[in-house]
């Protein structure tokens, strides 16, 4: 087969426990919309968030697709590989399983500690160690604010491991008219990082801005 007719390599969304789990649900929406494979962990932490701020409650080892995406969407269950939290005989936790890169959206403070320091506690943590080891995109998007110095040692630790760190701050030159713009922003950073093309803002420097 031509490499022009290979299908790209999969890509790793964990979704912990911070504040922001819009922003998870919109980036997974957008991935798949893609035609990207998606292996998905949701923590037990990210799902009570799930709960509290979008009113949907599910089951982290058996998230149901339907109630995280629009309704087109519901049925793409071949294009997501659902981990458990805590299996780590998922393909994820090994190097040898090829990946296009990992996004843990929102990323708790436990988790960025976690994966500051190589604990391996969890397959999020486990999954984020792999793609350091392995030299792939590992992009965390933190939300907390304000932050402590640890907190701030421990992204400045990811960072120098090879993380991406970006925080959820979205920008307002891009023509906000919306709640949905300003989650867009912050979606459209963490595809430009995995290389996935979207139209979801306008650029800095187009004839719109």
């Amino acid at each position: 087969m031509a490499a022009r007719d290979q299908k790209p390599v999969p890509l790793v969304l964990a979704i912990t426990g911070a504040s922001g789990a819009v922003y998870a649900t919109r980036l997974l929406e957008i991935l798949l919309r893609s035609e990207r494979a998606v292996h998905l962990v949701v923590s037990p932490s990210g799902a009570a968030v799930i709960k509290q701020e979008l009113g949907v409650s599910i089951d982290p080892a058996r998230p149901d697709l339907a109630k995280l995406l629009p309704a087109d969407l519901a049925n793409r269950h071949d294009q997501v590989s659902v981990h458990h939290y805590e299996n780590f005989m998922a393909p994820i936790a090994s190097g040898s399983f090829l990946t296009g890169g990992m996004v843990v959206c929102p990323c708790s403070g436990s988790t960025l500690s976690g994966i500051a320091h190589a604990a391996s506690m969890n397959l999020v943590q486990r999954a984020a160690d792999v793609h350091l080891k392995e030299r792939r995109k590992l992009i965390l998007v933190p939300r907390e604010t304000p932050l402590s110095v640890l907190q701030l040692e421990n992204m400045h630790r990811a960072a120098q491991a090879g993380a991406v760190l970006l925080p959820a701050m979205p920008g307002w030159y891009h023509g906000v008219q919306s709640l949905q713009d300003l989650v867009d922003f912050v979606v459209a950073r963490i595809l430009d990082q995995l290389e996935v093309p979207h139209t979801l803002m306008r650029r800095w420097g187009s004839p719109e801005t």
